[in-house]
């Protein structure tokens, strides 16, 4: 028995009685921390040895706080998971004086959701479909909040991918005033994620009633709800899209695939690691999980740790003249 008793304490899972902790790098009750705070009711039950699971928020610089302290300053023990924004590596490829990380080197362990966005238009506009918009004698007008709103720069990102032309009116103090804006005919149309669009009203109505179309989404392949709506990626293959501009889309619309991600620190033990990312990957499977989403109206579309490692090699991975290019868009 003497024997045995050393055995049988070393095949006690590592995470057996202890706490995993997700910093997230935004404040309570906002979109990050609800699917943190979701994921961690359901991650533990799927990781060896059961442990406990808590959500620290640490807001402050759009998430960069958070991402340099567990980049940095935590313990790189698997114990400490970080959840930064969507668009932290953009951070890093603008050269923001805030980033102290290199997100090539963070341990991805998967990610819940996605964002991806469409653009929809009146349907009594003359403009049937995005090829109407290319090169058109006079661009339609669209309604935005500013420069900085992720629909304003989808525009110019699908200006950048296809020759598209598209007139911003700017200065609505959100999209409710804007869609209200639509309605009475000030624009004809609009950048949205996809999510809100298939969820709320006024969209629903308007769906029924035919008031408006899709001309394009920003996903990699076509959201079941939107099978008729052509991605960007197809119109760039269709219209030939030169290699330097697809680069500075791939770069931008990368926001959208990262969704809410977890990572951990550089140095944390490859066997935690895939020990994290094979939970993660069941976690994302699991009914109960799956119905508190739908319950939360929080849209599942997960990706695994590997494929955002993947994913940011190849976006990062981007000479001098894309990152410009990218820059210019997003008005650095």
């Amino acid at each position: 028995l003497l024997i045995w008793v050393p055995h049988l304490r070393a095949q006690e899972p590592f995470y057996q009685g202890k706490t995993i902790r997700f910093v997230v790098g935004f404040s309570a009750g906002g979109f990050y921390d609800r699917w943190a705070r979701l994921v961690a009711r359901h991650l533990g039950k799927q990781v060896p040895g059961n442990p406990e699971i808590i959500v620290q928020n640490m807001p402050g610089a759009g998430s960069a706080v958070a991402a340099n302290y567990v980049y940095g300053v935590a313990k790189p023990d698997g114990l400490t998971l970080g959840m930064p924004s969507a668009s932290v590596y953009m951070d890093q490829l603008v050269g923001r004086k805030e980033v102290k990380f290199d997100v090539r080197k963070f341990n991805w362990i998967g990610t819940q959701d996605k964002r991806y966005q469409v653009v929809y238009m009146r349907a009594d506009a003359p403009y049937k479909s995005i090829e109407d918009v290319i090169k058109p004698k006079e661009p339609p007008k669209c309604g935005e909040t500013g420069t900085a709103s992720q629909g304003y720069q989808t525009l110019r990102i699908i200006e950048e991918a296809l020759g598209a032309k598209f007139q911003s009116v700017l200065g609505y103090p959100g999209g409710a005033e804007i869609d209200v804006a639509v309605e009475r005919g000030e624009v004809i149309c609009r950048s949205l994620s996809i999510d809100p669009f298939f969820g709320r009203e006024p969209f629903g109505s308007w769906r029924k009633r035919g008031f408006v179309r899709l001309l394009i989404q920003t996903g990699s392949k076509r959201d079941p709800r939107a099978p008729d709506v052509p991605t960007i990626y197809e119109l760039m293959d269709k219209y030939k899209t030169p290699e330097a501009s697809r680069r500075v889309v791939e770069v931008l619309l990368g926001v959208g695939q990262f969704g809410s991600p977890l990572f951990a620190p550089p140095g944390t033990p490859a066997e935690r690691v895939r020990l994290l990312r094979e939970a993660h990957a069941k976690t994302m499977k699991d009914s109960a999980l799956i119905e508190d989403a739908r319950k939360g109206k929080m849209d599942m579309a997960p990706s695994t740790g590997e494929e955002l490692q993947s994913l940011t090699q190849r976006i990062m991975d981007q000479p001098a003249e894309i990152i410009e290019r990218a820059k210019k868009i997003l008005g650095e």
